[in-house]
């Protein structure tokens, strides 16, 4: 019932949030003016009296959800009744909302056949970075680890600080996300000097504003620094970037990716492998790839990929018997594909029939 006790507590702050809201608009409305009919409370005392002024002071002690305003009363071209029944409107939307939620979950209607109660638990897990985890900025510039090496072969700084990550200018000019530099820039700046910087979205800081505080840092007004070779020591030949940016982890991690079959379910259709690591499916080897294959002149590879690995039934059954058995592969069949496009051309008025003999 935790989840009840959460829907429970948010419908209890959107009424809040409502009643406030409605209290704030009556004072708004109602401060200095005259009432033009007497105002009582649900007990039936009198809390603004006809013909007076309805001070600020009065409004902030009166307790709005317990009056009873007359029939007609009007403020300016404002129906008080009105905006009481529009709130009233929200908030038992919400009731109802709520009574749903109950009903649901004490009657089980989402629970599946035989289901009295479902707990969910969630166990987490503290990983360390690995190659083909997946990083991005705050720009946009996601990117996936290539490599990780040891802190003393990374490129370093003239004081002997090495940097912690290193980013492929080339994710720069194409995608045109210059903050990522800017950000890099005033990082370094605020770092050396001391403070965190806020800026806000359209009113950001200026790339005059970003020189200044380098200037002040005492760092070059480009934002970039000699580095030297982790491996040689020689320093690099060009000047390059430097600075402090917020790089955040992504969930796409390789230990949840990593994936391999052997031999596993088929679609009833196409006969080729499912795809996704779900379903324990393949890889797909698509148009390109067979390109590339085609420029090797890797034909037998071809072959098997495009058959006895893929929708070729009978040719994979006997492979797989071959295998085990210790014998000689035998040759492919026909791959499943093959039937489809003869279907496509008999459905255009072309029939084709297979010959024995050899060409």
């Amino acid at each position: 019932m935790v989840e009840l006790r959460k829907i429970e507590k948010l419908v209890r702050a959107e009424k809040k949030g409502f009643i406030n809201k409605r209290d704030k608009f009556l004072v708004e409305l109602l401060q200095g003016k005259k009432c033009s009919g007497t105002v009582k409370d649900s007990k039936g005392k009198i809390v603004f009296q006809k013909g007076k002024k309805i001070t600020e002071e009065k409004c902030k002690k009166v307790n709005f959800g317990n009056l009873v305003f007359p029939e007609k009363a009007v403020y300016g071209k404002v129906n008080i009744n009105g905006i009481y029944e529009k709130y009233n409107d929200h908030i038992e939307k919400l009731n109802v909302f709520y009574r749903r939620k109950k009903e649901n979950k004490i009657s089980g209607d989402e629970l599946p056949y035989g289901v009295i109660e479902k707990i969910k638990v969630f166990i987490a897990e503290r990983r360390r970075l690995s190659v083909g985890d997946k990083l991005s900025g705050r720009h946009g510039n996601k990117g996936v680890i290539a490599r990780i090496v040891p802190e003393e072969d990374m490129p370093y700084m003239e004081n002997g600080t090495p940097v912690d990550i290193i980013l492929n200018p080339l994710g720069v000019p194409s995608r045109m996300n210059l903050g990522q530099i800017l950000e890099t820039h005033l990082g370094w700046a605020a770092q050396t000097l001391g403070y965190k910087v806020e800026t806000p979205v359209f009113e950001g800081a200026t790339v005059d504003e970003i020189k200044t505080e380098l200037k002040k840092a005492q760092l070059s007004t480009d934002g970039k620094t000699v580095l030297f070779d982790g491996f040689t020591g020689d320093p690099f030949k060009s000047k390059v970037t430097v600075g402090y940016a917020y790089i955040m982890k992504l969930s796409h991690m390789v230990d949840d990716k990593i994936h391999a079959r052997s031999s596993g379910p088929y679609s009833l259709i196409t006969q080729q492998p499912l795809g996704g690591k779900a379903q324990f499916g393949g890889q797909r080897f698509g148009e390109m790839e067979v390109w590339a294959l085609q420029a090797y002149g890797a034909a037998y590879t071809l072959q098997e990929i495009l058959t006895v690995k893929s929708d070729d039934v009978s040719g994979r059954t006997h492979l797989y018997e071959s295998i085990i058995k210790g014998e000689n592969l035998p040759e492919p069949g026909l791959p499943a594909s093959f039937n489809v496009l003869i279907k496509e051309l008999q459905g255009l008025c072309l029939d084709i029939e297979l010959g024995k003999d050899k060409i």
